[in-house]
């Protein structure tokens, strides 16, 4: 299965699925910092991740949907296509006074829910301590004098208090520019954040779609757009609040979707890359092994899920074996192509995925997901297999030629036991969150002077 191949509105519920996917990586990596250190710890290492990572896919979205510049609206449009903001799970809304001038509020936060059952110091390592400088951070890519500050924040009083938070965005001539932190540098200098840029191909004048879109008539065909709609190639018009990915054209969508994945990578190596600053290279990929493995097995459960749900046609036809392929070809952690390249062949009786030689495999960092996949994670490749079906099995078997490495799924008569990292990452509510649909209309954020 290819991106591209999809359906215009399967392909815009798969958007939504990466931003929230991206978002849990967390949740299956900081438990295990927690138990090494404790919650102070776990709350400078989240610091550092975000603040590594944040910045430079910040400024890759923006040059990818042409919506560069250095006002609130752009600090915004970042937002809505960061894996920390993924929509509906976190529903922010935006405001706009001027170009310099707005703010946002959340009227439901997720990774709140997740943290308030842990008691009102984990809310506050998180809304405040990880919150501020963080947030700061994604502002400062766009604009180093802009800052956000909170109108209020959990934790909540009275405890049902909504919206969750409010925050202001200023941007003021006058103030200090926020410099930025040494991780970025790092993360900025890797070989992910070196992948070259999806390209969007715009729609000819008669509406066919590029980039692996096809010339379609009718509504929610193969590869195609809905015929006679105005659909984005790219975001480079007003602010929309709670902008639907539906509203994104099929090339748009499948270069967004890319980008999400590369975004995932980059949070990951930024979180070895922040243990290792902290407490040297081995722990790193220790506990980086267990952030990948928790996060392989809960984005294959996702993705299954919405494959069956949005190809419900395709699907009742599927065997397991025909579902993992299809979720392999697109899960997170081996796209994009242009940076970690695999093989998925099917049979009748058994799945191989095979791992090819790729930037992310040649990189001489240990600190990634394809380094990790390189070195005998074999773990993760198993957790990713096990969230399609519980009762598919995974060995790693010799690598054909040209190959990096090669892993066989089969059926096995029993379920197979799940990894413990993604049993762990199971307490966010996020795991099987069900996000909701875009509102039927959006509405253009306009600028008031």
């Amino acid at each position: 299965m290819e991106l591209s191949e999809l359906p215009h509105g399967v392909l815009a519920v798969l958007a939504r699925e990466y931003l929230l996917c991206g978002h849990l990586i967390d949740r299956a990596g900081m438990p295990y910092v927690i138990a090494s250190f404790d919650r102070e710890e776990m709350g400078a290492i989240a610091i550092d991740e975000w603040m590594g990572a944040s910045p430079v896919y910040t400024r890759r979205m923006q040059e990818l949907l042409g919506f560069a510049g250095d006002d609130v609206e752009t600090i915004f449009k970042g937002m809505q296509f960061d894996i920390g903001a993924p929509h509906g799970f976190l529903d922010f809304r935006y405001t706009v006074h001027d170009r310099n001038h707005g703010g946002f509020q959340l009227d439901h936060c997720g990774a709140l829910m997740d943290v308030e059952p842990m008691g009102e110091e984990f809310v506050r390592t998180m809304c405040h301590d990880i919150e501020d400088p963080t947030f700061d951070a994604t502002a400062a890519a766009t604009n180093p004098r802009a800052r956000m500050t909170p109108l209020h924040r959990p934790p909540r009083e009275p405890a049902d208090r909504a919206p969750h938070c409010a925050w202001t965005v200023d941007i003021e001539a006058a103030a200090e520019p926020i410099i930025e932190a040494g991780i970025t540098a790092q993360v900025a200098a890797g070989v992910a954040a070196a992948t070259p840029l999806p390209v969007i191909t715009p729609r000819s004048s008669d509406g066919s779609a590029g980039h692996g879109g096809s010339d379609t008539e009718g509504g929610d065909t193969e590869g195609g757009d809905t015929e006679g709609s105005a659909l984005r190639d790219d975001y480079s018009g007003a602010l929309v609040d709670r902008i639907a990915t539906e509203e994104f054209s099929v090339p748009a969508l499948v270069a967004i979707i890319e980008e999400l994945c590369l975004q995932q990578h980059l949070l990951a190596h930024a979180f070895m890359v922040a243990v290792a600053n902290r407490h040297g290279d081995s722990l790193a990929r220790e506990l980086g092994e267990h952030q990948f493995v928790g996060s392989a097995g809960m984005s294959s459960q996702r993705l299954a899920a919405a494959l069956s749900v949005h190809c419900s046609t395709e699907a009742e036809l599927q065997t397991p074996l025909d579902l993992l392929a299809d979720v392999l070809s697109i899960h997170p952690a081996l796209r994009p192509r242009s940076y970690v390249d695999v093989q998925v062949t099917s049979s009748v009786d058994h799945v191989d995925l095979s791992l090819l030689e790729s930037p992310g495999t040649l990189d001489d960092s240990p600190f990634s997901w394809p380094a990790l996949l390189r070195d005998g994670c074999d773990r993760a490749v198993a957790a990713m297999v096990a969230g399609v079906h519980p009762n598919l099995s995974c060995a790693a078997v010799e690598p054909p030629p040209g190959t990096v490495a090669c892993w066989r799924v089969e059926v096995a008569a029993e379920p197979v036991t799940q990894q413990p990292e993604v049993t762990l990452a199971e307490f966010s509510t996020g795991t099987h969150f069900e996000l909701p649909s875009p509102e039927p209309t959006a509405v253009e954020v306009r600028g008031r002077s």
